[in-house]
């Protein structure tokens, strides 16, 4: 996830609504495993993307192949936003940053006359469309901290039952992409551990990122808020404080490997160029000679089923990444071209 000035001139299209079903999510995410002899990965067409995923699970699993890599060094890292869900026209995150604000307003007078709260109190969308990204911190700093960590997930698995997505009027988490979740599925069945590598903030998706995708929280790398503990009447607390430790995108996902995993991903998936020094890391350094590596883009290229994006859009700009993906031999993930389908619910019963 990358915030941008543009980011905040599509707030208003801005719409929440009702019901998630999350057990949807986990019943299609137990049965992706690839069987034997089956297809790993029904809902991607033959091509390209498709054998180039393929290929990799079969070197390094093979034991008996040189290209063989022991269980314990099979790392997956996947980015979020754009990548294994939706993320236009606004970032979820984001949407959920907009409705905090709202909801707390009643609490907070001094925002009827406070920007960037001012603007979003009145849904005043031509000043909404001139927040910038550090406007977008501040309001994060108050609609996240001041909480638990477990306080803050039960706030936004909440409000993940109640919101729906402008476009679809669907769950965000019913906007999961089926093709992905086969990924996750297929990597998970051989033996790999599939990491969140995002720019949305740890907690955030650790508070769906369990039952939507079976990645648990210990595998989440994100964006992180300092935290304060204490221990009060025999109790052990920590606070979440207005206080930003590390924004993991860009530069920072390399970082966030770095610290969190602390290993080289064999495989690498994105979707913008806040992803190129994840995927930089995983096929262009120093270690990533040792084995086979993947570094793929999900190029999001189909209007009609979800979006067509790329160099010019301020959600997911995918503009240095569509030029060096040939020269270092990465692979796109064409989504028109590739996908059978985008999204779980489109599966016949």
């Amino acid at each position: 996830m990358m915030i941008t000035t543009g980011v905040m001139r599509r707030i208003n299209q801005h719409l929440s609504g009702a019901v998630l079903a999350l057990a949807a999510a986990v019943v299609l995410l137990a049965g992706c495993a690839s069987l034997p002899g089956g297809d790993p990965l029904p809902s991607w067409n033959e091509g390209a993307a498709k054998a180039a995923i393929v290929k990799l699970v079969a070197e390094t699993t093979r034991e008996d192949a040189v290209t063989y890599v022991p269980p314990a060094e099979r790392v997956a890292t996947f980015d979020n936003d754009g990548t294994l869900w939706i993320e236009q026209p606004l970032y979820t995150e984001v949407m959920f940053t907009l409705d905090r604000i709202r909801a707390l307003a009643p609490h907070h007078p001094e925002w009827k006359t406070t920007m960037p709260f001012k603007a979003v109190v009145d849904n005043d969308r031509a000043a909404m469309a001139k927040l910038h990204e550090h406007d977008f911190f501040k309001m994060m700093a108050v609609t996240h901290s001041g909480v638990s960590p477990a306080t803050f997930r039960k706030l936004v698995s909440d409000w993940l039952v109640t919101a729906r997505h402008p476009r679809f009027h669907r769950p965000y988490t019913d906007l999961v992409y089926q093709p992905m979740l086969e990924v996750l599925a297929y990597f998970r069945a051989n033996g790999y551990k599939n990491f969140i590598v995002s720019g949305g903030t740890i907690d955030f998706i650790r508070a769906f990122a369990e039952h939507t995708y079976g990645i648990p929280p210990e595998q989440v790398v994100g964006t992180m808020l300092n935290a304060k503990y204490s221990f009060e009447k025999d109790a052990a607390r920590l606070s979440i404080l207005p206080e930003v430790a590390l924004v993991d995108d860009g530069p920072g996902k390399a970082v966030g490997i770095h610290r969190n995993i602390g290993r080289v991903p064999i495989a690498a998936f994105g979707n913008s160029d806040g992803d190129l020094a994840m995927l930089e890391t995983t096929t262009q350094s120093a270690q990533s000679r040792q084995h086979p590596r993947l570094s793929a883009f999900v190029w999001h290229t189909d209007a009609a089923r979800e979006y067509a994006y790329d160099r010019n859009s301020h959600v997911g700009r995918l503009n240095k990444g569509l030029e060096v993906a040939p020269k270092l031999g990465w692979t796109l993930i064409d989504m028109k071209k590739d996908w059978k389908v985008i999204f779980p619910y489109e599966l016949k019963p």
